[in-house]
């Protein structure tokens, strides 16, 4: 199967954002202050669009592969791990030290849809 690495991992993202929302929706709802429930849900939600995306971009580079693609892929995979990630972590330590990776991974994000622009705008138009 072609890019299974990243039909893999996008999956996975899928089936975790899945699991951490509904985690936080049940179990942590009581649990955490509202400031701290609302960074969660922001990255469940960061992760979901992003998983979509992901989707998206695999789509497309099955019927027409470009170069940028799995940059595109990888910058988003990486930007959610650190940007959703540190959220998670965050609202269920409270460790501070992992406020700075947020913005860490929103730069990661960014970059990957500039990427995708870049790699849309250096590609062939079609008929």
């Amino acid at each position: 199967m072609h890019d299974r690495p990243w039909w893999l991992t996008t999956a996975l993202s899928g089936a975790l954002m899945v699991m951490i929302g509904a985690f936080g929706a049940h179990m942590l709802a009581h649990e955490l202050t509202p400031r701290l429930m609302t960074a969660f849900e922001t990255g469940v939600r960061y992760q979901a669009w992003h998983t979509l995306a992901m989707l998206g971009v695999l789509a497309w580079r099955s019927t027409v592969p470009l170069p940028g693609q799995r940059l595109v892929l990888a910058l988003w995979a990486f930007g959610m791990l650190l940007f959703s990630g540190s959220l998670y972590g965050l609202a269920l330590s409270g460790l501070s030290w992992l406020g700075p990776l947020t913005p860490l991974g929103g730069l990661l994000l960014i970059l990957g849809w500039l990427t995708l622009a870049g790699t849309v705008l250096r590609a062939s138009p079609g008929p």
